[in-house]
């Protein structure tokens, strides 16, 4: 299970072309400089004057400014972004109507205490960067292309059975980690609540107490409790977060018009995580060395929390995000409880079955990797699979844009009578 962010968009770099305007005869330097001086003054938009006198076109100081931009001022610009994110995310972005997030793993410890490229199907075997050979899939592809091109734009959502969307993080992780998907989706006219799951985030409570999934998700269910009688959201899982809403899906069913599990534990009946990551899949060298079992009852008891080795984070999970959303995670994750990794789930067509799911794959994924979400795709099919290339275990983070395109796409999927 792992975490991390951010997504950086390539554009195509223009060179300014020098313009002949303004080298004629008879122009002297005193009619250039009140030239030059009236048009900056009152704003002209047909011409503007270079640092060497010369008249160009509005459009070519765009291109000017374009290059400016991302050329002299790039450090001061990543530097301001890396501040606001993390002063934001931090210290003054309460995570809407829920609590904050913590990060955890698989591996044991003295420790007593918790402290873009296409949407498409594989075309062929691929061995990836965590040492799994990916093999095709034979599930409905989608029709999205993730990836965004330069200044490209979503359309606002018109039409779909509800603009909410409610995002539930994984294990380890808090809130704070759907910033830049809840920017995006914002933007394209959803409203958006994240919650922290308890010992989560902001949450105060002890990792080591949690003692059930339905503890654990207790955030999320009296939030999905609070909507009005005929209100729906879209409720989307990451990772451990997977359990838990498949968790809320069989509490509220009618509170739920669609359900999107992004590289998330997604049980069938009578299954548990651990029974998962039991499976010859789901099990690698990195991902055991990469968590560490907290003991806060002792060790001849089991295990009550788990972490993450801070040391591994970038190559389990993070490995294709930014070095800023790297940095983020490493002081904002906290353990997560692992009584409800071993609990197994109970739920029943009537209620759980009856909601629509679908499923996000992220193709670089060391932390829940390849194989075994094509496993829990198999033994549990959801509606819909959608592949997300060049993502780790954090899409949020290292294909923030490309996720968002698909979420919109689910989102507008149109309502789907029961026959």
């Amino acid at each position: 299970m792992g975490n991390s962010f951010t997504c950086i968009s390539h554009e195509e770099e223009q060179r300014p072309t020098k313009s002949s305007a303004g080298r004629g005869k008879g122009g002297s330097k005193t009619r250039k400089y009140m030239r030059r001086l009236s048009l900056s003054c009152s704003g002209s938009s047909s011409t503007s004057s270079s640092k060497k006198g010369v008249i160009r076109p509005k459009k070519k100081i765009r291109e000017r400014h374009h290059q400016d931009h991302h050329g002299h001022d790039k450090n001061s610009h990543i530097i301001q972004e890396q501040t606001l994110a993390a002063t934001n995310l931090l210290f003054n972005q309460t995570p809407r109507n829920s609590n904050y997030v913590v990060p955890p793993n698989f591996r044991q410890s003295t420790s007593s205490s918790g402290g873009s490229g296409p949407v498409s199907a594989v075309q062929s075997p691929k061995k990836s960067t965590c040492g799994f050979v990916r093999t095709s899939s034979s599930r409905r592809k989608s029709s999205v292309n993730p990836v965004i091109k330069p200044n490209q734009e979503l359309k606002k959502v018109e039409v779909s059975e509800t603009k909410r969307f409610v995002l539930v993080h994984g294990g380890g992780f808090g809130a704070w980690c759907w910033y830049r998907t809840i920017t995006l989706l914002e933007k394209h006219g959803f409203q958006v609540d994240a919650v922290d799951l308890t010992g989560s985030g902001i949450s105060s409570t002890d990792t080591n107490t949690i003692t059930s999934l339905a503890h654990y998700s207790k955030p999320l269910l009296h939030f999905l409790e609070s909507l009005k009688p005929n209100e729906k959201v879209i409720l989307v899982g990451h990772d451990f977060g997977g359990a838990c809403i498949s968790y809320a899906m069989e509490m509220f069913p009618t509170k739920i018009s669609k359900a999107v599990f992004i590289s998330a534990v997604m049980l069938a009946n009578g299954q548990s995580t651990l029974d998962l990551f039991n499976q010859p899949l789901g099990s690698n060298d990195l991902i055991q060395q990469a968590h560490i079992f907290l003991y806060a009852n002792g060790k001849k008891n089991p295990p009550t929390a788990v972490d993450y080795d801070r040391s591994l984070l970038r190559d389990f999970i993070f490995d294709k995000s930014p070095p800023k959303d790297l940095a983020l995670s490493s002081v904002s994750m906290r353990p997560f409880p692992f009584a409800p990794v071993v609990e197994k789930l109970h739920v029943s067509e009537k209620n759980y079955g009856s909601i629509r799911r679908f499923y996000i794959t992220t193709m670089e994924d060391c932390a829940i990797p390849v194989p075994l979400q094509e496993a829990m795709i198999k033994l549990n099919p959801p509606e819909q699979v959608f592949q997300l290339k060049g993502a780790d275990h954090a899409p949020f983070f290292s294909r923030p844009q490309s996720l968002n395109r698909i979420l919109v796409e689910i989102a507008k999927l149109p309502f789907k009578k029961s026959s």
